[in-house]
Formats: C-alpha cells, structure tokens, sequence
C-alpha cells in the first residue's frame, strides 16, 4: 500500500500541473506556505493510507526547536491529537476502521534537523537584527502518516477534513490528492467545505 500512496503524486500529476498553472507563481504544490497543508490518500480494498504533510506553523504556531515550557507543552499537545486519527479524520464508525500503523515525523519532534530557508528564494521571513545582520527563519514540517484496515470500507463515503480545521485553525486549506473506488481526484478542501467524496 505504501508503494500506492508513493505512486499518487504520478497518477495525479495532470491535476496538479492544471492546478499549478493557476496559482500564483509563489504557491506552487508541495512547496511550504503557512496555512496550506496537503494530504495524499488512498483507499484500496479495506486498506486507507492518509498521509497529511504540513507547515508546523499550522499545527503548533512556530517552526523553532521549541526551547521554552509552552512551546515544548504545544509540541506535545499537537502530536497527542495527531496520535489520534480515527478522532482526527472523522472515519465513520460503521466503517469500521483500526489504527493499523502510524508514523509522525518532524524536526520538532527530535526526528531530523529543520529545512533551511534557501538565500536566493524571497521569503518575508527574513529578519535583520540590531547590527543589521540577516538570519533567516527555519521551516519545519510535521508529517503524519496513518494506515488504516477497514472492515467496511463501502462506509467510507465521505473523506471529512472539519476536525483538522477545528484541531489546528491556523490551517487554512488543505490540498488533497486522492485516490479511491471512484477515480481519482486533486482538490483544495477549506473549513467551510471540509468535506469530499471517495
């Protein structure tokens, strides 16, 4: 199933290039923008894999090594609700899904060191201290990457984003690509439409 979820990106590369000619230049897919975070998915069989790529900004509101008290305690809070898929992803219960494996991975979690901003990109970032010295801000991301065995997978109608959106409000939209008995399909979900169908 991994190996699906891997090949996603190249079954819904259409989509994404149709998509990207639309954004702006600077909010082009996969790259890091605070308040979008992407979800690949896969339903084949009783098997869902959701993998939720995102901005740490997002989901704890700073991209540091967390060095203070709060920042640690924000750190633990937002990787306990994402230990927590089945609340997390909404799965309908006569779907009957189980956790069947999960994986978080960050910086922030002490798994690999933070992304360095690129000095030839142009990023508001960028911040001059009192000697005038540039330093550039760290991006750090938190991926979460969950597998699911679902015991009626004919329940799963509706893939429904709206706890993201309510556990982590700085997310702004999500971009999800998705693959399941219907086709597949690249969508941009928001709070206000946090719903799709597989």
């Amino acid at each position: 199933m991994r190996r699906l979820l891997l090949a996603l990106p190249f079954a819904l590369l259409p989509l994404a290039v149709a998509h990207a000619a639309e954004e702006h230049e600077h909010a082009s897919l996969g790259a890091h923008e605070h308040g979008v975070g992407r979800l690949n998915a896969a339903l084949d069989g009783q098997t869902l894999e959701l993998e939720l790529d995102s901005p740490a900004m997002n989901l704890v509101g700073f991209e540091h090594v967390a060095s203070t008290d709060a920042d640690k305690a924000k750190i633990v809070t937002a990787r306990t609700q994402l230990e927590n898929p089945l609340v997390l992803f909404n799965l309908p219960k006569a779907a009957g899904c189980v956790v069947a494996a999960q994986e978080l991975e960050s910086p922030l979690f002490g798994d690999q060191p933070p992304v360095d901003v690129d000095e030839d990109e142009d990023h508001d970032e960028d911040v001059k201290d009192a000697d005038g010295h540039e330093h550039h801000h760290e991006h750090s991301e938190i991926n979460a990457h969950y597998q699911f065995t679902c015991a009626a997978p004919g329940a799963l109608k509706t893939l429904d984003l709206a706890n993201i959106f309510n556990t982590f409000p700085a997310t702004q939209k999500i971009q999800v690509q998705l693959i399941g008995p219907s086709g597949q399909q690249g969508v941009e979900v928001t709070a206000k439409a946090a719903s799709l169908k597989f």
